[in-house]
């Protein structure tokens, strides 16, 4: 559990937040919520005890292990599997089928097992320091983007293991149908300020709205009542008779606090640009075949007709041919085989992250917005790079000293200003926030022309999709129909493989000892049989306990009923004046204190030691869930 108390952070003039507190109770999983920029990312360093804060204090329990999951890279082992062991605590040093199992779930192959860690892509080097973290038994996670660089099946698996994680959780994400689907709690930095409350993203911005439009009306009706005091004291400031109606209105006017008015957030805006197009069809991919090495092509004699108002999604696990199968529709990448046409009057636009390298550094965010489009004129171009969030001088940077993230907001920009009636999207949503990402959900919605889109957010797909492209199992199917549907009917072949930890022969490391052979994990049969049990113990350990606290919760609150019909029944006697009376309820009252007092100091260590027992239990429990 985490306190934390009148924290501010800022950079230079820019001020993150200031005053702000909350706490992280047992058991809570806390989604943070904010916009890019507003220090959601700095608040998690700061728990993580990765960087300072300016003031405030951060109360963490004695013993109490933080998670964190590191950017930077520091592998040490020669081996994947031997690097993530690393994670294991060292009373958990013959449990790997536990590292196997989590690797599994994250989308390493029995392959990359025996990988050097510095042979994996940036996205897997990732995974391995979220695994290291997973393993390690903390008592709070703090996750930050954790599926930035998984596939579909890896956040599913995830969103399972954080559900039955037994410990308290913080997570930042821009997905957030997952971050609703894991949370218990939602905690907003909004206005420099810290807004928690027990329920969703959606509950929370409901709130914080309803908040502030009637913030915003007091402020209009007080402002309203100043102006009218205001013009009374000047109207008869002289006149004698009035003397005493105009100081009240002066001291009415000094009692009254001022109402600032709440500053625009910025936030990213989208309104594709439609070019009207009158087919039935924009695009039509027949025999389609590609491969980056000979003889082994990732795509094979793949077809497909787009409608033009339709709807289709590109799903599937990392590395199998998504972002390869849009860049040859999109007509970046020629196909070894077959074609991919489309009638003369449909206009593609096109968004993949890696195109931030066809950006020109020396261009200015202007420059590259104008550039998407011969009919986009300076006003126009300075519209949209605000609705990009690059306003005023903002506009006028050089590519070359943009971020990222500001990089791939410019793309989005050059996107939205040349009129498509295709819309071909690789992942739009990595660098958004989550209202970014709405935003976006909302305008590809409102869009009439045909959308491609590759993603891993389920959101979208539950949403927006009409017809998928589905790889998995070395091939690409075409469903028609909702991502609901697909679920039902289909489903991802690799769950049930995932849930499960792959075969090894690697020998568990065990410290100051001799090599042994790993423990093979527990069949379904035998965790079945487990769990039976630890309920059982369970029940047998905790229910003395439950019954002794409800006797004394019961023998408490008849106490409290006594003391108040006492106090009631000692006012009646003060007014009737009878003295033996009260004399006489005193001493019942003093007793029945006692009777309190005692209960309550007998019930404190009693409730204590039940939270700790079923939290293990739960713990128990929760690991022999994951087994099976």
């Amino acid at each position: 559990m985490i306190q934390v108390d009148n924290l501010g952070k800022r950079y230079g003039k820019q001020v993150l937040f200031e005053g702000i507190g909350f706490k992280v109770n047992r058991r809570e999983r806390v989604g943070v919520v904010g916009r890019n920029g507003h220090g959601k990312t700095t608040l998690f360093r700061i728990l993580a005890g990765r960087e300072e804060a300016d003031e405030g204090t951060v109360s963490v329990p004695r013993n109490y292990r933080v998670g964190y999951v590191e950017q930077q890279l520091d592998f040490a082992d020669p081996t994947v599997l031997g690097e993530a062991a690393r994670g294991l605590r060292s009373e958990a040093r013959d449990q790997m089928w536990r590292v196997e199992k989590i690797l599994a779930g994250l989308g390493f192959s029995a392959a990359d097992l025996s990988k050097s860690p510095w042979e994996l892509s940036g996205g897997f080097q990732v995974r391995l320091n979220l695994t290291k973290v997973l393993l390690a038994d903390f008592d709070m996670l703090l996750l930050d983007e954790p599926n930035n660089y998984l596939d579909i099946t890896s956040i599913r698996w995830l969103e399972r293991f954080l559900n039955a994680w037994p410990g308290e959780l913080m997570l930042i994400t821009h997905d957030r149908g997952f971050m609703d689907r894991v949370v218990t709690h939602t905690l907003a930095i909004h206005r420099r300020r810290i807004r928690k409350i027990e329920g969703s993203t959606g509950k929370l911005y409901a709130q914080i709205a309803v908040e502030e439009e009637t913030y915003e009306k007091t402020r209009i009706n007080e402002e309203r009542r100043r102006k009218e005091i205001e013009g009374f004291i000047a109207k008869f400031r002289a006149s004698a008779q009035l003397q005493g109606l105009v100081e009240s209105r002066k001291k009415t006017l000094a009692k009254m606090d001022r109402k600032e008015k709440l500053e625009a957030i910025k936030t990213l805006e989208f309104d594709f640009a439609y070019r009207p197009y009158h087919g039935k069809y924009v695009l039509n991919a027949e025999g389609l075949t590609f491969g980056y090495e000979k003889d082994r092509p990732l795509i094979r004699d793949f077809g497909l007709c787009i409608g033009s108002r339709d709807r289709v999604f590109v799903v599937g696990p990392n590395g199998r041919g998504k972002t390869t199968l849009l860049k040859l529709l999109a007509g970046a990448l020629r196909p070894d085989g077959g074609s991919v046409t489309s009638p003369v009057a449909v206009v593609p636009g096109y968004f993949e992250q890696t195109n931030v390298q066809t950006l020109i550094q020396r261009n200015t965010v202007l420059d590259e917005i104008q550039s998407a489009d011969a009919g986009v004129e300076p006003g126009r171009a300075r519209f949209l790079a605000g609705l990009m969030m690059f306003e005023g001088d903002d506009a006028l940077k050089k590519i070359s000293v943009l971020s990222g993230g500001e990089k791939s907001r410019v793309l989005l920009g050059r996107l939205i200003a040349a009129p498509a009636n295709l819309l071909l999207l690789d992942e739009p949503t990595n660098h958004l926030d989550l209202e970014s990402s709405d935003a976006l959900m909302a305008a590809i919605d409102a869009f009439p022309g045909a959308v491609v889109m590759v993603t891993h957010d389920e959101m979208f797909l539950h949403a927006l999709a009409e017809r998928l492209i589905i790889f998995q199992e070395g091939s690409i199917t075409v469903f028609e129909g909702s991502y609901e549907r697909f679920l039902e009917r289909v489903g991802w072949s690799g769950e049930e493989e995932r849930s499960k930890p792959s075969a090894s022969s690697e020998p568990a490391a065990v410290p100051d000892g001799p090599s042994i052979p790993a423990p093979l994990p527990p069949s379904r049969k035998e965790v079945r049989k487990l769990r039976s049990e630890v309920v059982a113990e369970k029940s047998r350990a905790l229910r003395p306990l439950e019954h002794r606290i409800a006797a004394l919760e019961k023998k408490a609150e008849k106490a409290e009923a006594d003391l108040t019909r006492m106090n009631k029944e000692i006012v009646e006697a003060s007014q009737a004046r009878n003295g033996a009376r009260i004399a006489d309820l005193s001493k019942s009252l003093h007793q029945r204190k006692k009777d309190v007092d005692a209960c309550l100091e007998e019930l404190e260590p009693l409730l204590a030691e039940h939270e700790v027992k079923k939290a293990a239990f739960d713990q128990r429990l929760a690991e022999l869930d994951l087994e099976g």
